[in-house]
């Protein structure tokens, strides 16, 4: 979507490079075709790909046959299947970048692969390929997405093991067990919520253990009362601090329960302040808020279709599906195919497949990632104050190890998680292309007759 938005708002001619790890691109990781049975967890309402034309999405899906006859009240609302709004992404990459009479002096061009590094130069950069492969770039953003699911205590011997998924992305379907079988699926967020949809889905009936710390899934999406009395007239969230908004919460969150609403109605209330509430913490209420109360606001503010709620409640009212609110302690083979998963209080779980759905890691400097890690090496890119992403200015410009803004490196996305929290969202998202695109196009305004953009995306 950086590279739409440089098309889109380009008045000069320049020519965007995007490199991307599979084909095609556009979809990325959420969006592939790979299951029809995922949704969106944001309905189609404020699902549109530009900030700037909230009717977007909705007036792409009139297109389509299949909801020409929705009632556009009940359109709004639904929770469409992710498959389709990778074709929506499909085609806004299509028109804006890949159709040789799209209205834009922006040339564009897509390549299939992975990047390792990017060598600074006098001016610009020299962005290294896995396959040996150089392409010279006046800019490079930086939109790799998530990071893979943390290392897990023993997961290091098991890459190999038959019954071990170490990523929840990758297709593992064709390796269930039988209906006697059992699957542990490690993680109860929205990944792990996706496997169980899916063993559902294929009607497999085995035996589910999720394993997190609090066991705690994903709320349903609700349609919630008004609620004018939050936030207080007066209180500027943002200056509070984090042990005052937190008491805060908690007595808005009592006053709810007491008239029978639910109390997830103040994190709706909070989404416009998030942001600056963020800014105001400290370095100190930041990791606090990370560590202590991150979970807990997930479940909150990450709500699933509620369509999907109900299967997950369905699975586990008729047993198929066990909770367990554990730490993990270690993962050990058992035989060739099985894996045994040791809990804190030591029970052990056998399975015939364990799906490691814990969620991206997030300490930045730790990441797995080659092209981040020579970056980190290199000193072109550096850890933000909590090490949950990379430093960046308020224009998507990322500081380097000596504290200077770069000239080549720009960055959005997950990896801006220490900076702004709220960063993995579309509603999020798509403002942080545009301004990419709009601090791109700024900056380099003097070199676009020449310039070369190259927009790096690894998801």
């Amino acid at each position: 979507m950086s590279a739409v938005n440089v098309a889109r708002l380009s008045a000069e001619p320049l020519h965007v490079t995007v490199v991307n790890g599979a084909h095609p691109v556009g979809r990325g990781v959420a969006y592939g075709l790979r299951r029809p049975e995922y949704l969106l967890n944001v309905a189609a309402r404020n699902m549109s790909a530009f900030p700037d034309e909230p009717e977007h999405f909705l007036e792409w899906l009139r297109t389509r046959s299949e909801f020409e006859s929705t009632p556009e009240v009940e359109l709004r609302e639904r929770f469409i299947s992710r498959q389709i709004y990778g074709d929506y992404l499909r085609a806004i990459v299509q028109h804006h970048l890949q159709s040789p009479g799209a209205m834009t002096p922006v040339s564009a061009q897509t390549i299939v692969g992975d990047v390792l590094d990017v060598e600074p130069l006098d001016s610009g950069g020299l962005v290294h390929l896995a396959d040996g492969t150089t392409l010279r770039a006046d800019r490079v953003v930086l939109a790799t997405g998530n990071e893979a699911p943390n290392p897990l205590p023993g997961a290091e011997a098991l890459t190999d093991h038959r019954a071990w998924v170490g990523n929840p992305w990758h297709a593992w379907e064709d390796r269930l067990p039988g209906p006697d079988g059992n699957v542990v699926i490690l993680g109860t967020g929205l990944s792990a919520v996706d496997a169980i949809i899916t063993l559902r889905t294929l009607g497999w009936l085995g035996s589910i253990d999720a394993v997190s710390r609090h066991g705690w899934f994903p709320h349903a999406h609700f349609r919630g009362i008004e609620y004018p009395e939050f936030p207080p007239p007066g209180v500027d969230l943002a200056t509070l601090g984090l042990d005052a908004l937190r008491a805060l919460v908690e007595t808005h969150c009592a006053l709810l329960h007491e008239r029978n609403a639910n109390p997830a109605i103040i994190v709706d209330k909070l989404r416009p302040h998030t942001q600056r509430i963020w800014n105001g913490f400290d370095r100190q209420d930041r990791l606090t808020f990370a560590t202590e109360h991150a979970a807990r606001w997930n479940v909150f503010r990450h709500r699933i279709a509620p369509d999907i709620a109900a299967q997950i409640t369905s699975s586990q009212l008729t047993g198929q599906l066990r909770v367990h609110a554990q730490r993990i302690e270690e993962l050990t083979a058992a035989g060739s195919d099985r894996i045994r998963v040791r809990l804190a209080d030591g029970r052990t779980l056998d399975a015939d497949l364990v799906i490691n759905a814990t969620g991206p890691a997030t300490r930045f400097t730790a990441t797995r990632s080659a092209l981040l890690q020579n970056l980190l090496r290199r000193g072109l890119i550096a850890p933000d104050d909590t090490d949950m992403g990379v430093r960046v200015d308020p224009d998507h410009t990322v500081v380097d190890a000596a504290g200077e803004r770069s000239d080549l490196l720009l960055a959005l996305g997950p990896m801006l998680r220490g900076t702004y929290w709220e960063t993995i969202a579309v509603p999020e998202l798509r403002v942080q292309a545009r301004r990419v695109a709009e601090t791109l196009l700024g900056s380099s305004r003097m070199d676009l007759d020449e310039g070369q953009l190259l927009l790096e995306y690894m998801i």
